[in-house]
Formats: C-alpha cells, structure tokens, sequence
C-alpha cells in the first residue's frame, strides 16, 4: 500500500514536473519567438525560395547597419545552399524600404570621433547593393509599397522586380542635400531617355504602374495577388529564369479601361527629353523658363511645376546629381557604386554643409519650407566645389574606402533589363529596320514585338507610345502605318 501510494506520488510528481518543463519550453519558444520577430530583418525558408523580409515598418524598413549586418552573411549561406533555387526581397508593413537611415549617419558624421561609422554605413549598404545585384541565384524583389533610395538599390539590381499599383518608387536625395547614389548613377544613365536625370534632379516620384512601364520594374502585378505569387514560386522545381519569369507574367493585372495614362508620355515627355538632355544645371533651368512659355498648356504647367521643384534642391545637390549620372554612363555598377562611395565620403567629410541641412530641415524638422543651402543660388556653386566629389586629389575623399565584393558572387553578367520592357531605343531600331523602305502597319508592328517578347504584357502598350511619340503614324484606327520621323 505504501508502494502505490509512494509511486503514485511519483507519477505525480513526474507529471508535475513535465507540466512544469512544457511551460517552460513554451515559455522559452514564446519568448524566442518574439525576440525573432523583434530582428529587423527576418529570414524565411519555403520550398525553392529563401526570403528576407526587412522588419521594420514603423520606421518604414528604413535600412540600418543591423540590417546590413544580419543580410549579408545570409545571403552568402543561401548563395552556397543547394536548397536555396530563388532568392526573394520583400519588407512588412506600407513599404518595402524607404531609404536608409540618415538621420544617424548624419549624426555619426558630425563628430570626427563617430565620422568612420557614417562612412561603413554607407560601404556597407553599397557592397550589399552589389552583392544583390550579382547573387548566384535568381532574385526577386517585391515592391509592394514605397520604394526610395537605399529601398531602391536592395531591389534595382534584381533580374525580376515586381511593382503593385501599391509602389511609390523614388531617389529623393537632391531633397536633403545630397546626392542619388546606391548605384543610381548606372541605373537612371541607361533608362529610356532624360527620365533617369529628370528622376535624379527632381527626387520626383512614380507610383504604380509608371514604375512598371519606365523600366524601374519588370512585372506589374495586383497588391492582392502577391501572397499567391510567393506561393507559386516557392513550389517550383528546379527554375529556370525562364519559368520564374513566366510564374510572375501569369500574374499580371492589365490595364483597367479607365485607368489613366502614365505622367511623363506624350508631349510632356517630349518636353522632358529636351530640357533635361543638357550637360549644365543652367541649360535645363533655361530650356524649362522657355517651356512655361509654350502654348501647350499642359507642357507648360509641367515646366513651371519642375522649376519650381527644382528651386527647392539643394544647388549643390544638383550639380553633383548631373555630374554622377553623367559620368555613370560610362561605367559598370561597381565603377558607379565606387564613384558614389566617394560623394558619400565627400559629403561625411564636410563637402557641402546641404547635407546636414537638409537632412535636419526635411526629416528631423520636417519643416516644409525649403532648407538654408549654401552656396544659395545654382551659378554660386562653382565647378570647384563640384570636383571635391569626384576628384582623387581632393582632400574630402581621404577617408573613402574601397568597396570589395565578396567571392561568392556570380561571374556572369547579369543584365537587370533582360525581362523588363523592351527599351525605346530598341524600339526604334527594329521600327526603322522594319520601315527602312516602305513604312510598315502598326497591326504588323505590334505583331512582331508580341512573337519577339513571347506574348510579354505592356509591350503593346509601350510600342504604341514610343511609335506615337518618336515616328508618324499615318491613317485611321486599324489601319495606321508607320515612318520613321527624319531625325
């Protein structure tokens, strides 16, 4: 009797013990949970796809050193997995990534004891820029939601970039004094026309689809359908660029009927291509003065509104801007980000007061009014303070470090465009090939470039704006042909 009871007791106690020890361990997942979910960046696997998901959204998953920290070795650690087949961007809350976090790097470069941080800041960010840009994997981003600056560069290098009618993308650095970079002077130099430098001047933004149709993304789809995107994806067996490319096509939301036409086509594209064609500041702010002239109203309130815009930059800030997008179009993305790790280096170091300027006025402040730049007026900004950003001899650039990529990375040259929209100047080369004696019907056109681009959507909608825009399109509706414009 004694037995029972004592090994009843036993039982119990057993029982209790394990009672105790489950609560603890729940307990202990709980806690470790949150901790995981408290990271700013959050690593998920699924399937064939490996996902980072930047965590930060009340900050708007502004980037941060630890999130630069915590990425990089797992990326490197899915590049070399075998499991890993996608590699997928995408971040929580109204944003994919608005930026990085200047406000500190401002801070940090301020004091010549903190100013080597402001400086890792921004290598940092611009190596992983590059190691996104070249992952042995194919990389899909999402941009569910606002897309600006260092958001930007984590996504632009990307072969698939996946735009919502949710995306507000954007560089808006000439807005706080500084200058695009994240590797913007490779990627606005070769968008179609002067749209890259208009972007890198005015820190204007584009929303929805017009991030689509200029190039910025690759595939459009609906804010809604993405859930059911990722999961497809993850359940693909071995994907080819090919399928995967195919996978996100089948998602595409058309155009509603009563969806409006982009902002910058028709005439007032034309007008944006021939303001912001020019080498100088002063050149652009004159061709606009000229523009607000023009007796098409709807071009002259777009060069009116760009004046005044571009009276609220830092002048500095805009010829910087100039010069790195110029310069960028003869460059490879590591020569750019290089370039650009030096005007980062140049502003830290007190190149221009604009930056802490602006940064204090338009983030901290957030007053609306425009900030105290100095120099004040765009002719008082010489081409000396210019040079302290780009020259070896400059004084400002002796802190500036060298951006070394990791040796993990593909040696293939990843072309960011191959499934975007076909480029205008593509366009019109095989236009004029197609018209070189005879003009060539539109119907005929618009059927070549859906064999050419395998039934791609938004590619008709395209050709028909650049043909309309660049060519004369002769007849009535059915039967329009196609000419070359003498150029």
């Amino acid at each position: 009797m004694l037995t029972t009871a004592l090994a009843r007791m036993s039982r119990n106690g057993v029982s209790a013990a394990l009672a105790r020890t489950g609560a603890v361990a729940a307990h202990m997942s709980t806690n470790t949970q949150a901790a995981q979910l408290e990271q700013p960046v959050l690593f998920e696997s699924n399937g064939a796809t490996r996902t980072y998901v930047l965590n930060r959204a009340s900050k708007l998953n502004a980037l941060n050193t630890d999130m630069l920290k915590l990425m990089r070795p797992q990326l490197e650690q899915w590049s070399k997995s075998d499991l890993c087949k996608i590699v997928v961007g995408t971040g929580f809350g109204r944003a994919f990534c608005a930026g990085g976090d200047v406000a500190t790097v401002l801070q940090h470069s301020l004091d010549d004891a903190t100013r080597p941080k402001a400086i890792e800041f921004f290598k940092d960010e611009f190596e992983m820029d590059y190691v996104l840009s070249a992952l042995p994997k194919p990389y899909v981003t999402i941009l569910d939601g606002i897309t600006m600056g260092g958001g930007v560069g984590l996504a632009i290098g990307a072969p698939f970039r996946v735009a919502t009618e949710k995306s507000v993308f954007a560089m808006p650095e000439t807005k706080i004094g500084y200058c695009p970079d994240v590797g913007a002077s490779f990627f606005l130099s070769k968008i179609d026309g002067e749209i890259g430098t208009y972007l890198a001047l005015t820190s204007e933004t584009l929303s929805g689809r017009e991030v689509f149709e200029l190039g910025f993304a690759t595939h459009f789809v609906s804010s809604r359908t993405v859930p059911n995107l990722l999961a497809r994806l993850s359940d693909l067996e071995d994907p080819s660029s090919v399928m995967i490319d195919k996978t996100i096509e089948d998602h595409h939301a058309k155009r509603l009927p009563d969806e409006p036409a982009g902002k910058l086509t028709g005439r007032t594209r034309q007008a944006l291509d021939m303001a912001f064609r020019h080498n100088t500041v002063e050149e652009i702010v004159e061709d606009l003065t000229k523009l607000t002239s023009t007796s098409d109203e709807t071009v002259a309130n777009w060069a009116s509104e760009t004046l005044k815009t571009l009276l609220m930059r830092s002048p500095t800030s805009l010829k910087v801007a100039l010069e790195a997008v110029r310069r960028g179009k003869e460059m490879t993305l590591l020569q750019a980000l290089q370039m650009e790790m030096g005007i980062a280096t140049a502003y830290c170091s007190g190149a221009s007061t604009d930056f802490s300027a602006g940064i204090t006025a338009v983030l901290i402040d957030k007053t609306k009014g425009r900030p105290a730049w100095s120099p004040d007026k765009l002719n008082d900004v010489s081409d000396e303070i210019v040079r302290r950003f780009f020259e070896s001899d400059s004084t400002y650039l002796r802190a500036m470090p060298i951006l070394t990529p990791p040796d993990f990375l593909s040696n293939g040259k990843r072309n960011p465009m191959k499934f975007a929209l076909p480029s205008e100047d593509a366009i019109l080369q095989i236009v004029k090939s197609k018209a070189r004696k005879d003009p060539i019907s539109l119907s005929d056109l618009l059927a070549h470039f859906d064999n050419l681009q395998s039934g791609k959507q938004g590619v008709a909608e395209k050709v028909v704006e650049v043909v309309r825009r660049k060519c004369n399109v002769i007849g009535n509706r059915g039967s329009e042909v196609v000419n070359c414009k003498e150029q």
